[in-house]
């Protein structure tokens, strides 16, 4: 059993103030493999007074120093992407391959793409024609993260970098279902040579850490990636310190797929819904036929998900992972019940283990057929490998029931005519739109509409969430 119960803070490896272990389980396994704490208020009071205490100096460091820091920080990683990966394996369940290339990839892609943005931001601009007014962005002081368990190193690389980038100092606290590769991570931020308080990690849940931070009068900020149940408790528990607060929430992405489509974009589609078993915010899964080539549609989706295949995380190749525990599992057991008795037709997939799998919290690849938009499958996230398909009309009811929804996260758009992709993805309401495919490579903002939550991650946009900005005039140079 790993013992991790130590909390990094200050700059140092400490003890909780009190004794609250959480055993951390394998969910391919359903067997306990490691041991952490549940801070308390002590805890968090702690770590957010090491962060408030590093702010007096951080926030005036230099950007040529942040940007060598961020740079450390990138060569500690490179050495450590294999003990990332293994982590994340076994405390999520995603299969060894797509830890080492997908989940390990996003920090290594996003901390470069923060380099790239930092050492083009500008901090300081003069208003054109007003040379005596200024505008200042300035750090906006102590920010409390909070990250899921889904994609562990994304959601960290998308706040703490950014925070620390903009000049402000940070307390972050992981998902205590995976919490393992936060704690390889808190080693490489030591090991980069980050200054005392300015990043510092806590485990504990939502109900004690979680609503400590948020209600707590010495974070300026929340920034928290999760359900958006979750993101309501918190933006109600901040109101009363009227702190910012970034949401990045559910998503239940709408892919419309137009008859002249290409020929791999229904497997394309299919397979992006069971990638990281499903547990992604920004999966596709409802998918909207034209008409005239449904049938067709529904046909390959069926073949994809039966051709894919479930097992092991350890063990190196393509196959879909386990879910993340067994919470998750039976909420998911419980949605695709759900769908059956609503009369959606279950063509692929459906309830219980993969057949040879008696053991773990593994879920069946699933597609429902002729779903709408007034079924519970049809609108609620169940974040899980199912897919939601239905047919549309023409353009107009394609957009409508795309729009039919409470999230507008990534939205979805399969066709070879330019100027009906350009339609609809100015029609759909989302705060990303992916034309045939394309997952973009540039240093961009990712974020949504609606209840998919506000504020936006990534690129020069991510850095802008964690400043404040100042107007000064009688400025004079």
């Amino acid at each position: 059993m790993l013992d991790k119960r130590q909390f990094y803070i200050d700059g140092k490896w400490v003890n909780p103030a009190k004794k609250n272990d959480f055993e951390v389980i394998n969910p391919a396994t359903e067997e306990a493999f490691a041991v952490i704490s549940l801070g308390g208020q002590e805890d968090t009071d702690a770590a957010v007074a090491a962060a408030r205490t590093a702010f007096g100096s951080w926030q005036h460091s230099l950007k040529s120093d942040r940007i060598a820091l961020l740079k450390s920080i990138q060569t500690e990683y490179a050495k450590r992407e294999e003990d990332i990966a293994q982590a994340t394996t076994m405390e999520m369940g995603a299969p060894i391959t797509l830890s080492r290339t997908q989940q390990v990839g996003c920090g290594t892609s996003h901390i470069q793409k923060f380099i790239d943005s930092l050492e083009e931001f500008e901090f300081e601009e003069v208003l054109e024609g007003f040379p005596n007014e200024k505008i200042l962005k300035e750090p906006i002081g102590v920010a409390g993260l909070i990250t899921p368990w889904n994609w562990p190193m994304n959601q960290i690389f998308l706040k703490v970098i950014p925070a620390i980038a903009a000049g402000s100092t940070c307390v972050l606290k992981p998902s205590e279902i995976s919490p393992l590769s936060a704690y390889v991570f808190s080693e490489i931020m030591h090991a980069a040579g980050v200054p005392a308080g300015v990043y510092n990690m806590l485990n504990g849940d939502g109900i004690g850490v979680g609503s400590q931070m948020s209600s707590h009068r010495d974070i300026d900020m929340i920034s928290f990636t999760g359900s958006t149940r979750a993101g309501s408790l918190i933006s109600k528990a901040a109101s009363d310190t009227v702190k910012r607060v970034t949401l990045e929430l559910g998503g239940k992405g709408a892919n419309i797929v137009f008859a002249d489509a290409d020929a791999k974009a229904v497997k394309r589609g299919t397979m992006h819904v069971f990638n990281n078993s499903g547990q992604s915010c920004n999966a596709p899964t409802r998918m909207l036929v034209e008409r005239s080539y449904y049938d067709k549609a529904v046909e390959i989706a069926v073949a994809t998900a039966e051709a894919h295949s479930v097992g092991d995380p350890s063990l190196e190749g393509s196959h879909m992972g386990a879910m993340s525990s067994e919470a998750h599992y039976n909420k998911v057991q419980s949605m695709i019940e759900q769908g059956i008795k609503e009369g959606a037709r279950l063509v692929a997939g459906g309830m219980g283990r993969p057949e040879g799998l008696n053991k773990g919290y593994f879920v069946r690849p699933t597609v429902f057929a002729d779903v709408t938009n007034d079924m519970i499958v049809g609108r609620d996230e169940i974040f899980g490998p199912v897919l939601a398909i239905m047919p549309f009309d023409n353009e107009e009811h394609a957009y409508e029931l795309a729009n039919d929804t409470d999230y507008g996260l990534t939205d979805y758009v399969q066709t070879q005519d330019p100027d009906k992709a350009k339609r609809a993805a100015r029609a759909m309401r989302a705060g990303m739109i992916r034309i045939n495919g394309d997952g973009g490579a540039a240093p961009s903002p990712f974020g949504g509409y609606k209840q998919s939550g506000n504020g936006r991650e990534g690129g020069k946009w991510g850095i802008e969430d964690f400043c404040e900005i100042k107007h000064i005039t009688g400025w004079t140079n």
